[in-house]
């Protein structure tokens, strides 16, 4: 899909450091509840197109959930609004906790 990036979870922990970026994560009530990435703001996937314009179009923002694929929709979903940086965490947060990264 167009319009956004594909990140790695190394990627994002430099991107978190080093510059500032909207970090949103589009999963479930449950799964947000077993922890999140520090910093991440929670917009439910199926709440994106009714909150995407409380998304700042100027920011950096990269979207995850579990495995990247909700987080792929969201990405693309606000690329066809013109949303400049966009970016998807490949393999959410199953890849964030594989490359040995901390949740809040």
């Amino acid at each position: 899909m167009a319009g956004y990036k594909v990140i790695e979870a190394i990627e994002l922990f430099e991107m978190l450091a080093n510059q500032k970026v909207v970090l949103v994560d589009v999963r479930n009530e449950s799964e947000v509840a077993t922890g999140v990435i520090p910093g991440a703001i929670h917009i439910p996937l199926a709440l994106i197109p009714v909150k995407h314009d409380t998304l700042n179009k100027e920011e950096t923002t990269v979207f995850y959930c579990h495995s990247g694929i909700r987080s792929a929709q969201a990405a693309a979903y606000m690329a066809s609004k013109e949303h400049g940086q966009v970016f998807n965490l490949q393999g959410g947060v199953l890849a964030w906790g594989r490359a040995g990264y901390p949740f809040a």
